[in-house]
Formats: C-alpha cells, structure tokens, sequence
C-alpha cells in the first residue's frame, strides 16, 4: 500500500498521522513534548553486524565468508550464540516495501556485462529475483559485489541464502533475538524531508505491526533521517551513527564525535553509535557522552579483538557490534559477564588448576591505557 508523503513538521508525532490501527496502538500515550526516556543496557550488549558477521569476499579468513550476511540464514545462525541484537540494513523499495540489504546498488551479470540496478529503485519482485529462490529452491541472478578496491567479484559465501524482507525478519527469526534496524540511506544523495518521512513510515509500519514485543534499536547515519524516526515514534530508541571524525563528510553533524553529541542531545535521541577507532583516538569524550545520559556503542574491526572489546567495557561502553559472533560472544562470557553478575557477592574459593582469564586493572593503569590507546592508533 501506498503511503502518504507528507511533512515533518506536520507529523510530530505518529499518533496524529496514523496510518493503521496498529499504528495509532502503538503511538497511544506518548505525548508530544515527552523527554527523552535514556536507554538503559541490561548488560554489555554484543550485536552480530549484518546477523552472523559482513560478508569480507576477499578475505583470507573463511569466517568472513561463512553466512550470506542480511540474511534469515545469517541472523538465525547468530542466535545460536548469546547475542542480544542482530543489526542489519533496511531500504525500501519502489513500491513501498522493506526489504534488508547494504549496499546501495545491486550488482548482477547479463551476457557476461555486469551491470548495476539501485534498490530503491527496484519493485520488491525483481529485488528478490537475485540469488537463490526461497520458493523454488533454484537459483536466480547471481549475484555479484565490488570491493573496496574497486574489484567486482562474484558473491560467493560457504551458506547462501535468499535475501529477505523486513517482515520476513520479524516472522522467520528467533524472537528473543532483538533487531538493531540500521535505516540505510546514500551518502551521496541529499533526500527531501518528504521523501525521507514517506521511507520511515513505511518502515515503521511493518515494525508496528510485527514487532510484538521484540526488543529493537533504530540507528542511522543520516542525521536528518535519525531526527525523523525519533519525531515519528516514541517508543523504540534511536541511536545515531558515526565515524567518529575517522571520515570527512560535508555534513559536519557526521565529522565527530562531540557533534553527535550535540545532535542526540537537541533531538532527543537516546544514543551514539561509533566507529570504534574514534572512540579510542578520543576517549576523553567517553564520560561527557555518559554524563550526557546518552548511551554508546561501537562498531568496527577492532571490535572483532577480545582484547579491544574489553577494554571498551572498561571505559564504560556499553556495547560491541562485532562480526565474529561466536569468538566474541565467548570472550564476553569469559571476561566480562562472570564481573557484572558477581558484583555486590563475596569472592568464594577459587577452583584448584583454574586460571582466571579475566585480566585485572588499577584505575591507575586504566587511565594510562586511556592515554596510550590514541597514540597506538594511526592517527
């Protein structure tokens, strides 16, 4: 179904523009003007990036290859381990449907010319026509994908699987698994606030209407997009993507993490989403971030090192999206949760011939790792 365009400042607040039922349901109670509730981590979260991890085609290491990544394969493989979100993409099609999937263009092979289709651009049939057929079992138009060095290279992964949709997301995938819905926009395009509006509610109607109950995260790094979302809805948290300043763009809301600060803080969003690598060139911005009640993740390759991870648990982090699910995730087990459970509880006898893997810090040490992790990353 079609959905009305119209804008921003028109629609406070989704209750007013109800587009369904479900809709008006879910947006009942939230007045407008209502502070920003904080978000709250129950724990240190880890987050399976793209469901099981990004798919890396060049990459030496088979894991990076393992599950077609945005996928129903790739986000239920992830469940299987003690993960508490899958991120992965959204876009909407030309007819209005979300649909998961991260790049901006669909790469595909005719007669031995590749050629590319935009996927809002695509009607949500000929979206699914690409790669292998849920239906039928056969295989549709392979599917191909450039590097980043600008290689194009086949899209071959060791479990494939049929690329999917967001209420297929909602249906298909263990529902104690929450969904951290990266609202995928091109950074090269600027995007009318009505056009940008019409993409959210679209989304937001198929979240409304599946959810049920499922914990779930918006994140974007289009800033004009993350303030919409938050406008439009109250009751799942928003959280805006950065760079962190590692990356240059026009829009200087994206240029650093002080910026982004700013950006949550005047839109009432509830949180940071952050390039790790910015966080450790600048971890003096960590406690104003905290004290600012806004809440931090990161995402990035250093969040696939146990070591990395923990220390940003240390800084006060309060999550990792990481591509290395299984490795992670037991890193986690192993240094981390064993400490937050046992806060409060006396230290017992420990087990004869076991070593603690946790490793143990001073605040003085901590705060000389803090000084030291900007100058071990390449600035």
């Amino acid at each position: 179904m079609a959905l009305k365009a119209v804008h921003v400042s028109d629609v406070p607040n989704l209750d007013q523009v109800p587009e369904s039922p479900s809709v008006a349901l879910y947006s009942a109670g939230f007045a407008r003007g209502e502070a920003r509730p904080p978000f709250k981590a129950p724990r240190f979260l880890v987050i399976g990036h793209r469901g099981h991890g990004m798919n890396v085609l060049r990459s030496s290491d088979r894991r990076m290859r393992g599950f077609k990544e945005n996928t129903l394969l790739s986000f239920n493989g992830a469940a299987k381990y003690p993960v508490d979100y899958v991120e992965f993409d959204v876009q909407v099609t030309s007819d209005d449907c979300p649909v998961i999937f991260h790049d901006d263009v669909i790469l595909s092979e005719d007669n031995g010319t590749i050629f590319e289709k935009r996927v809002t651009e695509l009607c949500l049939a000929e979206f699914l026509c690409y790669g292998p057929q849920r239906e039928n079992g056969k295989m549709g138009k392979a599917l191909w994908r450039k590097t980043r060095d600008g290689k194009i290279v086949r899209w071959d992964v060791e479990a494939d699987d049929s690329l999917c949709t967001l209420q297929e997301a909602f249906e298909k995938v263990d529902p104690s698994l929450g969904f951290n819905v990266e609202l995928k926009f091109d950074d090269h395009i600027v995007y009318q606030q009505d056009h940008l509006v019409h993409v959210l509610q679209a989304i937001l109607k198929v979240v409304f209407e599946c959810a049920q109950g499922r914990p779930i995260i918006f994140s974007t790094f289009q800033p004009d997009a993350a303030l919409l979302i938050r406008k439009l809805q109250s009751i799942y948290p928003v959280f805006f993507l950065t760079n962190g300043g590692t990356e240059i763009y026009y829009d200087s809301r994206r240029n650093s993490l002080e910026e982004a600060m700013k950006l949550c803080l005047e839109g009432g969003l509830q949180g940071i989403v952050s390039e790790v690598k910015g966080v450790f060139r600048n971890p003096a911005v960590v406690p104003k971030i905290k004290e600012s009640k806004l809440s931090l993740l990161t995402y990035g390759k250093l969040n696939n090192v146990s070591e990395a991870v923990y220390m940003q648990h240390l800084m006060g982090i309060d999550g990792v999206i990481v591509d290395l699910v299984q490795e992670i995730t037991e890193a986690v087990s192993d240094l981390i949760k064993p400490a937050e459970e046992g806060l409060g509880e006396s230290v017992g006898e420990v087990e004869v011939g076991k070593v603690e893997s946790k490793p143990k810090f001073s605040e003085k040490e901590i705060a000389f790792l803090l000084k030291l992790i900007p100058e071990l990353i390449q600035l």
